[in-house]
């Protein structure tokens, strides 16, 4: 019975989890990642949970299999993702004599892990909501294709920081006096950040601004509920929004099925509802299915690979030190 661990770090907080066969799995949380001019904090993240697991379960640690990371930016924020695998090796390798094995490593982006906990390795797209929004389509062998995962400035499309974002848009505006459509948003903006003076000094000094941005994401979640005009056309927009970025993952050769994921998607309603209903209209060829797993299942089901040598690096998705993905 292989003994698993696996890390999923988002834009919002970042979990650790270790699980035995099929048996349940055992997780802690761990801190929010942020970004700076020196790149993300990704690598110290992942380091610091391991440690914790150590701490928190040194014998089940001291025996285990495969470990594995899905992380956020691994691709784009961290320089070398490959030195991230190497210190996770040197973190693994402490407290064995230089003999022991150390379990066989690999590190993701969030994309691939969500991947394989939504879809259980076969073939298909995925789009992943959290802080961010990513999708992939991949067969897990010769077809992969990214859509967005740019980060909130750039892209990451219909995610919380997205919503947050332009749910803060329309208070701004609200509050400007330009459209009086978004006022029961600025009233729930300020309820949360204050006056809007001091918004600007609460997002643009953060190294987590997108995590902060998602921070809103539920208040707009609760407006639509009540019917709020305004947080409908954005909840509604950013189910669009990651319909069409999961149909561009889908690329020809996969299998015609899309299943969305992450956190986002357990505020559910609207948003699930258009992703599904904008598939159909432009794609009435794919299946919309649900997630088996969730992105943490994921990386327990890559450490799984790797434990039994099924994992090859394959930059910029997948680093491995060794075995063949299959």
């Amino acid at each position: 019975m292989s003994l698993l661990l696996g890390i999923d770090i988002g834009g919002s907080g970042s979990r650790v989890a270790i699980r035995a066969g099929a048996g349940p799995r055992r997780e802690l949380a761990g801190e929010r990642i942020g970004v700076t001019a020196a790149g993300s904090s990704v690598p110290q993240t992942a380091i610091a949970l391991l440690r914790r697991a150590r701490d928190l379960w040194p014998e089940e640690f001291a025996g285990v299999d495969g470990v594995a990371l899905g992380a956020t930016g691994l691709a784009t924020l961290v320089a070398r993702p490959e030195a991230l695998l190497q210190a996770m090796g040197t973190e693994l390798a402490v407290g064995r004599a230089p003999s022991d094995r150390r379990p066989p490593t690999a590190v993701a982006i969030d994309a691939v892990t969500a991947h394989l906990g939504a879809l259980g390795g076969g073939s298909g797209a995925i789009v992943a909501l959290g802080t961010g929004a990513v999708a992939l389509g991949t067969d897990g062998h010769e077809i992969w294709r990214r859509v967005d995962g740019w980060g909130h400035l750039l892209g990451d499309r219909g995610s919380g920081a997205w919503i947050g974002n332009r749910g803060l848009r329309a208070a701004i505006r609200a509050h400007d006096g330009v459209d009086a459509s978004g006022s029961a948003l600025l009233a729930a903006a300020r309820a949360r950040f204050g006056d809007p003076l001091g918004w600007p000094a609460q997002l643009y000094t953060r190294d987590d601004r997108a995590g902060v941005l998602a921070g809103f994401a539920p208040d707009v979640f609760a407006l639509a509920s009540d019917g709020d005009a305004a947080a409908t056309t954005i909840v509604a927009a950013a189910g669009a929004e990651a319909a069409r970025s999961g149909l561009a993952a889908l690329a020809p050769g996969l299998e015609p099925r899309l299943a969305l994921t992450g956190g986002v998607v357990s505020a559910g309603g609207l948003l699930v509802s258009t992703f599904a209903e904008t598939v159909a209209v432009l794609r009435p060829d794919v299946e919309t299915v649900a997630p088996l797993g969730d992105p943490l299942d994921g990386a327990l089901r890559l450490a799984g690979r790797a434990a039994v040598g099924g994992v090859a690096s394959r930059a910029p998705y997948v680093w491995a030190d060794g075995g063949t993905l299959r």
